[in-house]
């Protein structure tokens, strides 16, 4: 097709795994011994104050994603530093913090949607995979189909329901290898929409209410079969009913994804989430607001038990 590969070197999951990469013994041995030497790097960094919101309470299991020192510029405008944290495959993350600390900055950065904006650049690093998602054989483009997206406000193209689904599987040049009709139906499943809306595939997407547009766009980002699921904010525009449905949406889409959410309520984010990143903001002297992680944790901990005073004041309402 065309397409550079993404991650040339790596394991991937199931879903992209091939006969070759699974007897290149060689390659995962290497890998092994490069993660074991990036592990004792962190171990080192323990005591470093730029790495403390890292958990290194051994209990993430598999992570999927990991940041080293990541700064994320607009031309001169540092808008978020210093984030070192991991985040673990198939479990929900959620980001939380008060407006202008960078969450949906950082959660773009993900699937580098962020390159789009002329004046992005990133320090650092963003490993997916224990590969680095800005280096140079990286093909951003691949990136977005692994790691799919869904915003805060929904998007539904102004096609039909069916089409809305397909359209991944079709500019991504994989419609001759399946079957479309099965796709749909799986992804309108997978979405819970399905017995709503299946006796009328052909209508506008548009047609549908504002909740049911929301779980139309993530049967369109699961259609292609992606790793992860980013969700900027996907309830925040929507009724308490709807918003209850996309919750236990999400809940049922970790079996298979990861999820990665940013959300500014905080209940969503107790009732949701198995870990959670608190994010917060420091004036800089040019007016604006530059953030940072202040500490990433089991969700659990972070709402009940944090180790940080700026963590406990935000989640008990101090402040936000």
């Amino acid at each position: 097709m065309g397409v550079r590969a993404l991650l040339p070197t790596i394991e991937l999951s199931r879903r992209t795994m091939t006969p070759d990469s699974r007897s290149n013994q060689s390659t995962d041995q290497d890998q092994n011994t490069d993660r074991q030497q990036s592990n004792d790097r962190q171990h080192h960094q323990g005591d470093d104050p730029r790495h403390r919101n890292v958990d290194r309470s051994g209990d993430l299991g598999e992570t999927i994603f990991r940041t080293e020192d990541l700064n994320v510029y607009y031309g001169d405008f540092l808008a978020v530093r210093d984030v070192n944290m991991e985040i673990p495959t198939r479990k929900i993350t959620a980001f939380i913090g008060p407006s202008g600390c960078g969450k949906s900055t950082l959660i773009r950065c993900f699937n580098r949607l962020n390159d789009l904006i002329e004046s992005f650049h990133l320090e650092g690093c963003l490993y997916y995979h224990d590969q680095n998602l800005y280096g140079d054989e990286v093909d951003p483009v691949e990136v977005r189909r692994r790691i799919g997206m869904v915003f805060q406000q929904p998007n539904p193209f102004p096609k039909s329901i069916y089409n809305n689904v397909a359209y991944g599987i079709r500019v991504t040049g994989k419609k001759k290898d399946v079957d479309l009709d099965e796709v749909v139906e799986k992804s309108l499943r997978g979405a819970a929409l399905w017995d709503e809306v299946k006796d009328k595939l052909g209508d506008n997407g548009l047609s549908l209410s504002g909740g049911q547009q929301q779980r139309l766009c993530i049967a369109r980002a699961i259609a292609t079969e992606p790793d992860v699921v980013l969700m900027d904010e996907p309830a925040s525009s929507l009724d308490p009913i709807s918003t209850l449905k996309v919750e236990d949406l999400i809940r049922d889409l970790a079996e298979e994804y990861t999820i990665v959410i940013v959300t500014h309520n905080m209940q969503q984010a107790t009732r949701v989430s198995d870990y959670t990143a608190f994010f917060n903001a420091q004036p800089t002297e040019e007016g604006k607001r530059s953030g940072y992680l202040v500490e990433f944790g089991p969700t659990e901990q972070i709402f009940n038990d944090p180790k940080e005073e700026a963590t406990k004041n935000y989640v008990s309402g101090q402040f936000g």
